[in-house]
């Protein structure tokens, strides 16, 4: 396929925080789901049915965790890999002929203590074909936390996967990890030319630091970005409309083909140029800036320093207080050898 569109499909977000059962939790997300499936194909009859990429924003299913525990989430609001939610989230997919690409916190029977924040990306035969965890969070479990083990299961190409489809090469990137330049780049490194990027962010008129970044990694990585935001949040103790608009499609020269306002919409639409993008990364010259990388020059740099620490959930109960703390003491230790 040399181009069809995508949709960065800016949806409210239904949390389920004041739900005190996974029962009650679970009506919630499936009335979220048929609301969105109806979206999807309201959506694709007003913009073509060459439509071939629906990406939903951050946590659309649940909203994120608010005073809970990390075990109080994981009873709640997480979904179980082969569970009934998937299965529904696939139906969507197939009913639609989509890809479809979205962002939910997620059970892993290797890590029953915990949680994950996951990026998926369902296909068109309803088929789950990547799964990537978020490995940047501030108050939330990640695989660099349980590093070794985490590898010995699942490999560094699970840590970063790849789908190669017949719509092109399809990767996620979660949230504020847009801000860390080495996750799109590992990424592009194994092939991505489509971003997936399910966010839920402050939307303003200026430019944000997620909205530069965008840009930037679409541009250094000759790859499009499908950001897509939410379109509110209800049903949580903040301001609803505090992550609302702003979705976008970014195009490999780093420029925005696609955007949109505030509140629920389809407007983030535009063509993904496959032959395009290809024909410009095959190109020598000097913007063709993925294929001038000299990694020799940063894997000594990268390979004698630590920051953030990894494994520190490997023999240790998850609470949201450890993340700060390790935090404080990474501080310390940078300012301590004059990093900062």
């Amino acid at each position: 396929m040399e181009s069809y569109r995508a949709i960065a499909l800016q949806v409210k977000t239904f949390a389920v925080n004041r739900c005190r059962t996974r029962a009650e939790a679970n009506e919630i997300i499936k009335q979220t789901i048929v609301r969105i499936d109806k979206q999807i194909f309201g959506s694709i009859a007003f913009i073509g049915f060459d439509t071939k990429l629906v990406v939903l924003p951050e946590y659309f299913l649940t909203g994120f965790p608010m005073g809970e525990s990390i075990e109080e989430w994981r009873e709640k609001a997480c979904l179980e890999i082969d569970g009934e939610i998937y299965e529904k989230l696939g139906e969507v997919a197939q009913n639609r002929k989509i890809f479809l690409s979205g962002n939910a916190y997620e059970l892993d029977k290797n890590f029953p203590e915990l949680y994950f924040q996951t990026s998926f990306i369902i296909a068109p035969n309803g088929e789950v074909v990547l799964r990537y965890r978020r490995l940047i969070s501030m108050f939330a479990p990640t695989p660099h936390d349980v590093w070794d083990k985490y590898l010995d299961i699942y490999g560094l190409e699970g840590v970063f996967p790849v789908a190669k489809t017949e719509i092109g090469n399809l990767a996620c990137i979660a949230s504020e990890e847009i801000l860390y330049p080495e996750i799109a780049r590992c990424l592009a490194m194994r092939g991505a030319e489509v971003f997936c990027h399910s966010s839920s962010e402050v939307f303003g008129m200026q430019n944000t630091p997620k909205n530069v970044a965008k840009l930037a990694r679409a541009y250094e990585n000759m790859a499009y970005v499908v950001s897509a935001n939410s379109g509110g949040l209800a049903d949580i103790s903040i301001p609803e409309n505090s992550t609302d608009g702003g979705s976008k499609i970014v195009d490999y020269k780093g420029l925005i083909i696609a955007e949109t306002g505030q509140g629920e919409s389809i407007n983030a639409f535009a063509e993904i140029d496959l032959a395009a993008l290809r024909r410009n990364r095959r190109r020598a010259g000097m913007a063709n800036i993925l294929s001038r990388q000299r990694f020799e020059l940063f894997a000594e740099s990268y390979a004698k320093n630590s920051f953030y620490p990894a494994n520190t959930l490997l023999d240790k109960k998850a609470e949201r207080s450890h993340f700060v703390e390790t935090q404080k003491n990474v501080i310390e230790k940078l300012v301590e050898t004059g990093i900062i």
